[in-house]
C-alpha cells in the first residue's frame, strides 16, 4: 500500500503513475491522457516537484524522479518528505 503524506490528494498518484508510464508531460498532455484536469494538474505537479516526487524539466514540463518512482512501487513513505526551496 503506498503511504501518501498529508499534502497530497488523490490525482496525485494519477499524476505520478501517467509521467512514469509516458515520459516527460506537460499539464495539458497529463489531461490529455486520462488525468485529472490541466489546471488541478498544474497546480499539482510544482507540489510534487517541490517534495522531489517529480523534476521540472523546464517550464511546465515534469519528469519522475527516482522518489518518484520508488513511491509508486510502494518502497517510499511520501509523508518522510521533506520540502525543497527549488
Amino acid at each position: 500500500m503506498r503511504e501518501e503524506a498529508d499534502w497530497m490528494v488523490p490525482s496525485d498518484d494519477t499524476i505520478l503513475e501517467l509521467v512514469r508510464e509516458h515520459g516527460n508531460l506537460t499539464p495539458q498532455a497529463i489531461e490529455d491522457l486520462g488525468g485529472p484536469t490541466a489546471g488541478t494538474a498544474r497546480n499539482r505537479c510544482p507540489k510534487l516537484a517541490k517534495y522531489g516526487l517529480l523534476v521540472r524539466i523546464s517550464r511546465g514540463l515534469y519528469n519522475i524522479t527516482p522518489e518518484g518512482e520508488a513511491y509508486l512501487n510502494e518502497e517510499l513513505d511520501a509523508s518522510e518528505l521533506e520540502p525543497t526551496d527549488s
